[in-house]
């Protein structure tokens, strides 16, 4: 019994030594990948048993023949569990890495939602007050003059159209993030939708004295459904219409490279601020209000997150970068959904 807790005692202090060797390089490397530390755990516990049987050896319990057949299994020991803990760790890596990903874009998204709740509310609390005060008045017979009386039906029209476009915009959103968007897919000539877009846009651009410019010839067909990728492009344009200041310029472009089909849409905004660059396609997103030339125009930020979701409906992806005076939205489509 006396030698057995002596070697139970050389055993236990010399793995107390290997242990807080252990201990302070796992702190000193607190920073590392998960794979690293579990590696190191693993090297701690087998070095941990081997200095346990060298020193009981030393110690003159165990033969030299006995050492050597101890150390030669602990070492075939090591080797596997060291590959183990390697292939694993590299998982648990990984699954922490994607863990991490999913609670920070999860937390994104709350904010987001909170974020949309709160500027939807503000966005129709404002029109539902001049609507309602505008029709007690002519309910009330306090405007007489037909001059007025018709300004306030044009108001009230203008209002409603705005809060119409405010839920269209909250049910397509909320069909692409409930996986409920269905794509009819056709051959699509993106010239057509341009022009489209390009005649609707028109009105808010000569009122904001807005130049569209856009390319004659080289536009490609695309194997897209047509509603939404038209409204693709639509949502670009109106956004650097409105973001874009008097006397300004909005060009799109199109073309084919090896890989991709492309459509842009420049603008000369003034460009977007580098930390905004990243949120910009986020929802309920508007970058700072010294941005917007004209408050009136503004929408509730779900344009660009509309894009976004769209776009990645059709297996492609969007991007913003900034250009000189402005910036350049650019969508990419994958070769395979080209109409060849």
């Amino acid at each position: 019994m006396t030698d057995l807790l002596l070697i139970g005692g050389y055993a236990l202090l010399a793995g107390g030594v290997v242990g807080a060797g252990g201990a302070l390089a796992l702190r000193l490397l607190r920073g590392r990948s998960i794979l690293v530390h579990i590696v190191l755990l693993l090297a701690v516990t087998v070095l941990a048993v081997v200095a346990g049987v060298v020193t009981v050896a030393y110690a003159m319990f165990l033969s030299g023949h006995d050492l050597s057949v101890v150390l030669v299994t602990v070492g075939a020991s090591a080797v596997v569990s060291l590959l183990v803990g390697g292939l694993f760790g590299r998982r648990l890596a990984a699954a922490a890495v994607w863990a991490r990903a999913a609670r920070d874009r999860e937390r994104r998204l709350e904010a987001g939602r909170r974020e949309l709740v709160a500027w939807v509310s503000h966005d129709l609390r404002t029109p539902l007050a001049g609507l309602r005060a505008m029709a007690e008045a002519l309910e009330d017979g306090v405007v007489g003059d037909p001059a007025t009386a018709a300004e306030y039906h044009r108001r009230i029209r203008v209002e409603a159209d705005r809060m119409t476009q405010l839920v269209d915009d909250l049910f397509e959103l909320s069909r692409i993030n409930a996986g409920a968007l269905r794509l009819a897919l056709t051959a699509v000539p993106l010239r057509d939708l341009v022009s489209d877009a390009l005649a609707g846009v028109a009105p808010l651009a000569v009122s904001r004295r807005i130049t569209l410019d856009a390319l004659e010839t080289g536009w490609p067909v695309v194997h897209a459904s047509e509603r939404e990728l038209a409204r693709v492009i639509s949502n670009l344009l109106v956004n650097s219409v409105r973001y874009t200041p008097a006397g300004g310029t909005v060009r799109v472009e199109a073309g084919r490279d090896h890989a991709d089909v492309w459509l842009a849409v420049s603008d000369t905004c003034g460009g977007i601020p580098e930390p905004d660059l990243a949120r910009v396609f986020d929802v309920a997103f508007r970058g700072e209000r010294s941005r917007t030339p004209d408050p009136a125009h503004t929408g509730g930020g779900l344009g660009l997150a509309i894009v976004r979701g769209l776009v990645e409906a059709h297996g492609g992806r969007v991007g913003v970068r900034n250009t000189g005076g402005g910036c350049r939205f650019e969508v990419r489509l994958p070769a395979a959904v080209i109409e060849r």
